[in-house]
């Protein structure tokens, strides 16, 4: 069947923070999604993201997503394995794509060209890529024995399997797998997105295709472009690229419920290392619940990001001798739960020291919260990095791709910041009690090998 250019069905235009010019939003017949933003200047952004990533993977394709994403550049019937890049790189363009647990995504940033030429070149580019890559086989490269990788040859398979291996010699990818798998039990995001050697070793090119095929559809796209560019003129030209052939739609996964823990857990290991190393993890809200995000975004903020925070003051700046090298917070925003991260690096000597320190810190944030002081200064930072991630094409593009697909809804962004001004100190304390309580604390130790 030849590909079939779908009809608008629906066109909503929305008001964004920081934009002149309201954002249009596109839902096609087929189910693909176009979001067209005007950002005066010279730079324009096409993305596209895919609904898959880790998430739907299992013990037998674990990786596959990421390294379909490494294929998606080997060519089409139209342009051959280089094509791409080589071209549009000519013209000044940045040219990536990345896999994550909820989403994979491909993007151009170039300037938009003489009377947009750049810009059609890259979108019909772009477009071809996304529909129509061959993954040859010999891009893909033979299968494998991974314990004997020396018969490997050096293809794309064997470029992967070499990344596998760096990341297995960095400590903090080992204790932060490890943790994951304290967490999620039997939820996809247990697994590592990049797979492993025996697997990416030995998946062969027709299973890859089928993945692709599977969950590649114009349901789970969303395509994404950010420029000085009109909406209404361009329209017809992406739906024209962005011809689908019929493809069949995949049934709606089922991934298991993250329960909740009721009692603390710890695992610790050895390795190569000369300090210590901790993740101490919680499992988080759902990232469209904005509220319950936001709150926790300001507790990592005042808990451990940064010079001024608790933990770099108190466990760092003040501590008299020294035990810490590094300890600061992060959360992950997740489509099915986020999570929320405590790291520490310090001399593997202190080991029960440096995490009663750190419980110590935490403790202290849910018994007396956080002050109005503090609660204002994070609230400043957040506004302000959400200004700056509104100044470029490609933020705007990465910003609107995160909120469609993995919140599936851009409310979030549109809210952000009347959510973040209301949040109460109350609020604050309930939420941060909700989901860092220690009892509810997975906590991962790395150590040097024979301490």
């Amino acid at each position: 069947m030849g590909s079939v250019i779908s009809a608008v069905v629906s066109k909503e235009e929305i008001k964004f923070p920081f934009l002149r010019v309201p954002v249009t939003f596109y839902t096609l017949e087929n189910g693909h999604k176009i979001v067209i933003a005007n950002k005066e200047g010279d730079l324009v952004n096409v993305s596209t993201w895919v609904k898959t990533g880790s998430l739907n993977e299992n013990d037998e394709i674990s990786g596959i997503s990421h390294f379909l994403e490494h294929l998606m550049f080997k060519g089409t019937p139209s342009h051959p394995a280089g094509d791409f890049d080589k071209t549009l790189e000519a013209k000044g363009a940045i040219v990536n794509a990345a896999t994550w647990k909820d989403y994979t995504f491909y993007y151009v940033t170039l300037p938009k060209g003489h009377e947009y030429s750049y810009f059609y070149e890259a979108l019909d580019l772009h477009a071809d890529m996304m529909l129509n890559p061959t993954i040859p086989e010999e891009e893909v490269g033979p299968v494998f024995d991974f314990n004997n990788p020396q018969v490997a040859e050096k293809r794309e398979r064997y470029v992967v399997i070499e990344e596998i291996r760096m990341r297995h010699d960095q400590p903090w990818t080992k204790i932060y797998n490890a943790v994951n798998k304290l967490m999620y039990k039997d939820h996809p995001y247990r697994r590592d997105v990049i797979g492993t050697g025996d697997i990416i070793s030995s998946i062969p090119r027709d299973e890859i295709m089928d993945y692709y095929k599977k969950w590649y559809t114009p349901k789970n796209m969303t395509t994404i472009i950010v420029g000085d560019v009109d909406a209404d003129k361009i329209i017809d030209t992406v739906r024209e690229k962005f011809a689908f052939e019929e493809r069949v739609e995949p049934e709606k996964l089922e991934y298991p419920v993250i329960v909740p823990q009721s009692e603390a857990q710890y695992v610790e290991n050895k390795a190569n290392v000369n300090t210590g190393f901790a993740i101490m993890g919680f499992n988080g809200p759902k990232a469209a619940n904005l509220k319950e995000t936001i709150a926790l975004d300001v507790i990592s903020l005042v808990l451990g990001e940064g010079k001024s925070s608790r933990l770099y003051q108190n466990l760092i700046e003040k501590l008299d001798p020294p035990v810490f090298n590094v300890v600061g917070t992060v959360q992950y925003h997740f489509k099915e739960g986020n999570t929320f991260f405590i790291q520490a690096n310090y001399n593997p000597s202190e080991k029960d020291r440096a995490l009663e320190l750190i419980k110590v810190e935490l403790d202290r944030i849910l018994k007396d919260s956080i002050t109005d002081e503090e609660l204002k200064k994070a609230k400043k930072k957040l506004k302000a990095k959400f200004a700056e991630e509104s100044e470029t094409v490609s933020e705007i593009g990465e910003l609107i791709g995160h909120y469609m697909t993995v919140c599936e809804d851009i409310s979030g962004y549109i809210d952000y910041l009347g959510v973040l001004e209301s949040l109460s100190i109350d609020d604050i304390k309930l939420i941060s009690n909700k989901y860092l309580a220690l009892n509810l604390m997975n906590t991962s130790v790395l150590l040097p090998e024979g301490k």
